[in-house]
């Protein structure tokens, strides 16, 4: 219960920052644009909070946290009190009113530059991207992807660290081929292009990885057989097991490497195993019973235990950091990227390359929220800029009832010299609400079929 509300509440902060923000440049520029606003409402329904400020406009912060609006002065709504037309939103020149609309989308881009910047600033810890594994036969394989090397840009695009990575590979669904500049080794001074053949590439991007999916698995510290913890009351501590043991074998099987102790670990839920040891030099054997967790509509097992590992070689590690002037371009390449892999999913999604149970919808971005919030205030940051990207990208999708549609009717307006009539307008919202509660239905369906 308390992981829901952790989630819950930053999920609550994390949307109010974002409609704050996009409501805000809609305001602002409307403002500038010499247009009466009336009312700033964060949130929905009934007011929790009220202000009339100075300027006559009404500040209220709503009980339904799930939007947000600015309302203004309009003639298509309104009774214009004598005097002020000039201030009516549909009053103004069209360039201002195109201007006002787009603004809270440009607001979201903006802001994410800003987290983004923060996040460049502060710094946060990283690894090179280096290939720890490469799987026989496979697409990195066959490209000539070899253990050792380090990717340091997929198509063109700088990977410092994995995240980086796995950001451009997901870019890469449904394309016919994708090149990796990768360094042979750790020392060399070049790069060399490899070019993947993705023809038969597919993968579930909620439940599998592109990098594994590719052949790759990242390099990690030797993992030894060698208990470092035992949790407090889990099967490992009730079997009898202790830090320092040495895990020899699994039912009478010969244990080579920890991968093999955690897949039998998880197929035995609620089963013995006998486990052979080795502590303080004497051989013994030990009775563990897994405790059972369910893992979608499988039950896996649970020891409670992990293993000790190898400290990460020096030079693979470095804290992804900028100075104040240096981390304004990256951070606005950084909202490009982003911006860019959005645009590319969506197009892929109403093309097919994209499945559309892989749309997400609230519940995962609650989860997202606070999983992030967990990890610290730049992981947080970084998922704020993430989501304001998706915010103002899925806000200029050309649907009558967001900005997107808005502006499709000026730009109809500026070719035909006359504002598109109500009638159509009025069409256009009905098919434009229909399919963004199809969609928002769609993502929460997947949503709740992930918990």
């Amino acid at each position: 219960m308390s992981g829901i509300l952790w989630n819950l509440l930053f999920f609550l902060v994390a949307l109010g920052v974002l409609i704050a923000v996009h409501e805000y440049g809609h305001f602002w520029v409307a403002r500038r644009c010499g247009v009466k606003v009336e009312r700033f409402s964060i949130g929905f329904g009934k007011a929790i909070w009220q202000k009339i400020g100075k300027d006559g406009t009404e500040y209220t912060l709503a009980m339904i946290p799930l939007g947000g609006y600015v309302k203004m002065l309009d003639g298509r709504v309104d009774d214009i009190p004598l005097g002020e037309e000039p201030r009516a939103f549909n009053n103004r020149p069209l360039w201002q009113r195109s201007a006002i609309v787009a603004a809270g989308p440009i607001a979201n881009f903006l802001f994410a530059i800003v987290a983004y910047w923060m996040v460049m600033v502060i710094g946060v810890p990283a690894v090179k991207p280096v290939v720890g594994d490469v799987a026989q036969h496979s697409i990195a394989a066959n490209a000539g992807i070899e253990p050792g090397m380090e990717l340091t840009a997929v198509s063109g695009i700088q990977t410092r660290d994995w995240e980086s990575v796995n950001l451009q590979l997901i870019s890469h669904i449904g394309d016919d081929e994708m090149t990796l500049s990768v360094k042979p080794d750790d020392n060399a001074a070049y790069s060399i292009d490899k070019s993947l053949d993705l023809a038969t590439w597919s993968f579930d991007p909620e439940s599998q990885s592109a990098l594994r999916t590719l052949g790759i698995t990242p390099f990690t510290p030797a993992i030894s057989t060698t208990i470092a913890q035992v949790v407090e009351g889990s099967a490992a501590e009730r079997a009898g097991l202790k830090r320092g043991d040495a895990l020899q074998s699994i039912d009478g099987t010969p244990v080579t490497d920890w991968t093999s102790v955690v897949e039998v670990v998880r197929a035995h839920p609620e089963q013995a195993i006998d486990l052979g040891v080795k502590r303080n030099g004497e051989n013994m054997t030990l009775s563990l019973v897994p405790d059972s967790r369910e893992q979608g509509e499988l039950k896996i097992g649970y020891a409670g235990f992990s293993p000790e590992v190898a400290a990460w070689p020096e030079s693979y590690q470095f804290t992804l950091q900028y100075g104040p002037l240096a981390a304004i371009p990256a951070a606005m390449d950084k909202t490009w990227q982003v911006v860019v892999l959005t645009a590319e999913m969506i197009k892929k999604l109403f093309t097919g390359d994209v499945a559309v149970k892989n749309l997400s919808g609230p519940i995962s971005i609650a989860k997202g929220a606070g999983m992030t919030a967990d990890f610290g205030l730049v992981y947080f940051l970084g998922f704020l800029a993430l989501i304001s990207v998706n915010l103002g990208i899925i806000n200029l999708l050309p649907l009558p009832v967001l900005d997107g549609g808005h502006l499709l009717f000026f730009g109809i307006e500026a070719v035909t010299r006359r504002p598109v009539s109500e009638k159509v307008q009025d069409i256009g919202y009905r098919v434009g609400s229909a399919i963004i509660v199809v969609l928002m239905a769609v993502a929460i369906f997947n949503d709740v079929a992930r918990l």
